[in-house]
């Protein structure tokens, strides 16, 4: 299980690019927080997220 948002869910390891397609976010819209630790866009395609771990996804919104 890992939190995501708040929210426990079930899924298999990942890493955050990948979790990010796949549950449609736009990664060009977002801000990633693993465990307390904002991740570097550089660095999705290389960190897991795996069981236990606690992840925040952020979303840049526009308006006026």
């Amino acid at each position: 299980m890992i939190k995501v948002n708040g929210e426990e869910m079930e899924f298999r390891e990942t890493t955050i690019l990948d979790f990010l397609k796949k549950n449609g976010y736009k990664p060009d819209r977002v801000v990633v927080e693993k465990n307390l630790e904002i991740i570097p866009k550089s660095e999705w395609g290389k960190v897991l997220i795996s069981d236990g771990d606690s992840v925040e996804i952020l979303m840049f919104m526009g308006g006026g």
